[in-house]
């Protein structure tokens, strides 16, 4: 096995001959530089068409040069090196300008494991040397009209047709489904079951006949997430992960990895300069509320809250590369990032007051409200918030489950999502 010095080496050579460096980064100065604050995209489509094709260019390029699934499997196009050369490489690459990687963050950072833990070999042969190589983009097809939180509500409908499934049904909040090739979508199989029974997980064809991908506009004014509708929609059985009426495990191993992506921030989002300590900081020194005890008092607890989600994320992460599933860690940590983000929030409305609001030209000012606005999103992706509660309540502090949820009967006889009466 090639020495991580000479692992190091190969990379820089790489790096060098592909990227140049990023600019020195400068003490910050409050009114110097970008002031965009955004937690979600705010792209056209057009633009964000445009961004994934350059990303997808980097992803090829450092691929073909050994870097792009440095622990994948070898069969499958990886280098079969060890986590910690992973950690390596992403150091030296975060030192150089690259194209925005965004847009890979839920297919590499969540369907690929899935693929990888639940997929046929054939799937696993096909999709993902594609996907880490940048030729094709995943998504992530769960939530519907009537089950968000409640996944396992989920009505969309999967059909046995031969060596095929039809599938008819709504998918909401979709992220990136306009710019994706491939989806990894979870279907109800069997309504005779209970409801977290019943239910299997698919690989598809976002280009495919019978799929309808609907942007959905948020309040920020842009549309980073969609409406899909399938209407008789094939899919061979090949393209099944793991058992039929099994797919509740197969979604545990994608929403584990997924608060794994958001609690520890790897997966994208422009928001991090909003929650930046120092911009805080010297936003206070620069409307002179610094020295004011509840300010500096704020200011602790959201330094106290960042360093703790750090080490939570850290120690979660360890977990993960030691070769370990994602636990109820990950819940943990994704409801430490959002109450960060909450405190930011209310930092930002007491200092910047009308300011936040009314567009007055002023530098950091009304460019936050794009993270104001989009934190009542991240506090529901990935899981809400009162959901990450009580997994963190029953799988790690031992409290008994919320009363009510019936694990028994059949599913078509439950009145939940939109089979309410």
């Amino acid at each position: 096995m090639i020495t991580e010095d000479e692992f190091a080496r190969q990379a820089e050579e790489f790096l060098s001959s592909e990227a140049p460096l990023k600019a020195e980064e400068k003490r910050f100065v409050w009114g110097r530089g970008p002031d965009n604050a955004a937690l979600f995209d705010e792209r056209s489509r057009t633009e964000e068409v445009e961004r994934v094709e350059l990303a997808k260019k980097w992803r090829q390029t450092k691929f073909d040069a050994g870097f792009g699934w440095i622990s994948g499997p070898p069969e499958l196009g990886g280098r079969g090196l060890p986590a910690r050369y992973e950690r390596v490489y992403a150091q030296m690459e975060s030192r150089h300008q690259l194209p925005d990687q965004g847009c890979f963050g839920i297919g590499l950072g969540m369907v690929a494991p899935t693929i990888l833990a639940h997929a046929s070999d054939e799937v696993k042969a096909d999709l993902l040397p594609k996907m880490w190589r940048g030729e094709i983009v995943g998504c992530q097809l769960f939530s519907e009209p009537g089950a968000g939180s409640d996944l396992a509500s989920l009505q969309l409908r999967a059909e046995r047709d031969g060596d095929e499934w039809l599938l008819n049904g709504q998918k909401v909040w979709t992220s990136g489904a306009h710019y994706s090739d491939v989806g990894e979508i979870i279907a109800r199989t069997d309504p005779e079951l209970p409801k977290h029974r019943g239910l299997t997980g698919f690989m598809i064809d976002m280009r495919a006949p019978g799929v309808d991908i609907r942007p959905l506009r948020q309040m920020t004014g842009t549309a980073n997430f969609n409406e899909v509708y399938f209407t008789d929609f094939r899919v061979p059985d090949t393209h099944r992960l793991g058992d039929v009426n099994q797919g509740w495990q197969v979604a545990l191993t994608t929403l584990m990895n997924e608060r794994a992506s958001i609690g520890t921030g790897s997966a994208g989002g422009t928001g991090a300069g909003a929650m930046n300590l120092t911009r805080l900081t010297e936003m206070c020194r620069h409307y002179g509320v610094l020295e004011q005890p509840q300010v500096r008092q704020q200011l602790a607890h959201l330094y106290s809250g960042l360093k703790t989600h750090t080490w939570t994320g850290q120690r979660a992460m360890d977990k993960v590369k030691a070769g370990q599933a994602p636990g109820p860690e990950m819940s943990l940590s994704k409801m430490s990032l959002t109450n960060n983000m909450k405190l930011t929030a209310q930092l930002l409305g007491e200092v910047l007051g009308p300011r936040l609001v009314v567009d007055t030209g002023e530098w950091g000012t009304f460019s936050n409200s794009a993270f104001v606005l989009g934190l009542p999103g991240m506090r529901i992706a990935g899981g809400s918030d009162e959901i990450m509660r009580n997994i963190v309540g029953e799988r790690v502090l031992g409290m008994p489950k919320e009363p009510g949820i019936d694990t028994t009967s059949p599913f078509r006889e439950l009145r939940v999502g939109t089979q309410r009466a």
